[in-house]
């Protein structure tokens, strides 16, 4: 598991299987029980708190890993990894979850 990375996670019901978006530093996943991810979302508002992916990171659709729903989840809801999103996506989320969080 590593920063970037688009898994599979298997929330309680009535969530049940989604795919999210791994963003804790690279470190904690060899020694954390937990980790902080962003849900992906095919509900696309285009807000500042929102980054789009689709075909081009290797997902199936087009939808928002949407930064204003950050949560912080047991890796082993983690079942099965999909892609990993580029660099320059991932300075998006960065300041995504700056304005989300209004830092």
């Amino acid at each position: 598991m590593r920063r970037g990375e688009v898994w599979w996670a298997e929330f309680p019901q009535p969530i049940g299987r989604r795919p999210v978006l791994l963003l804790s530093r690279d470190a904690a996943y060899d020694v954390r029980t937990s980790v902080t991810v962003a849900p992906l979302t095919g509900t696309i508002r285009s807000i500042p708190s929102e980054v789009r992916l689709g075909r081009r990171e290797g997902l199936k659709k087009d939808c928002v890993a949407n930064l204003d729903d950050l949560q912080t989840v047991p890796r082993s809801m983690l079942i099965e990894r999909l892609t990993t999103i580029p660099e320059e996506k991932m300075s998006q989320v960065a300041e995504a979850i700056s304005f989300a969080l209004n830092l």
